[in-house]
């Protein structure tokens, strides 16, 4: 099974930003074990996850679903 898309552009995400993972799990509220669990897909990763993450990352839920900035998610407000 490959690397999930929310994991592949967390990680990229916490490289870019020469972040260490256990401060990103410590900020996320994680301990080193749990973030580790989601990052090999040990756990699934929950909408409650992706939320803390981001906001860890200083980044949005779309940065890890890898969505361009500003984009156009196919949702209509009609």
């Amino acid at each position: 099974m490959g690397t999930s898309l929310i994991v592949a552009n967390t990680k990229r995400i916490i490289a870019d930003k020469g972040l260490k993972q256990r401060a990103v799990a410590a900020k996320a509220g994680f301990s080193e074990k749990q973030f580790s669990a989601l990052m090999t897909g040990r756990r699934i990763i929950k909408d409650v996850d992706v939320m803390a993450i981001a906001l860890a990352l200083d980044a949005t839920p779309n940065d890890l679903f890898g969505y361009p900035a500003g984009s156009d998610t196919g949702q209509s407000s009609a």
